[in-house]
């Protein structure tokens, strides 16, 4: 399994994120998706996920007397699992955290950029709710969000379809919110 470090890398993060649910793309079609990361960057990043497993060469093709590969991500390890996450510290935590939140503010910053944009009729949504769940509760509403997305994950690009984000952050608020049900 990958370790934190491997795939909360910013630009290794914003890399899984483009090719996530996207299929199979260049290194070149990488770079078009992400023109702010340099082309050494870009390919020395893209080495580093192929290397560790995380990405895989889908297929090669010659190009000008070079070889043109396109990478997948292999989505069973682009995961940070439950064991690892259990074993990171606080700072762990806050650091990835950091690295998902700007790779997220960079996804919706690209989408707004673009002049075809219309974020009310898409339906761009972002909110925060407040749920009381004993733990075990708790446990079976992560499982059915993870359901959710994993059974749509399988679709591919056409047939209309469009390609959405979706992110999700499971904060406790320890403290931060009203009483705990007694009294």
């Amino acid at each position: 399994m990958p370790t934190p470090n491997l795939l909360l890398h910013p630009v290794r993060m914003r890399i899984l994120q483009t090719l996530v649910g996207g299929g199979e793309l260049t290194t070149a079609q990488l770079r078009e998706r992400l023109p702010d990361v340099s082309p050494a960057t870009m390919y020395r990043q893209v080495g580093t996920l192929t290397e560790a497993g995380v990405l895989e060469v889908s297929s090669e093709k010659r190009v000008r007397g070079t070889v043109e590969r396109s990478y997948r991500v292999r989505q069973g390890e682009a995961l940070v699992d439950q064991d690892t996450r259990a074993a990171m510290t606080k700072e762990d935590h806050r650091q990835a955290f950091t690295v998902f939140t700007g790779a997220l503010m960079a996804d919706f910053d690209r989408y707004l950029t673009r002049d075809d944009t219309e974020p009310a009729r898409e339906g761009v949504l972002y909110r925060q709710g407040a749920v009381w769940l004993t733990d075990e509760e708790f446990a079976e509403l992560v499982a059915e969000l993870e359901d959710v997305v994993a059974r749509r994950t399988g679709h591919s690009p056409g047939d209309g379809r469009v390609r959405h984000l979706v992110s999700l952050v499971v904060v406790p608020d320890k403290g931060g919110g009203g009483t705990d049900g007694e009294g």
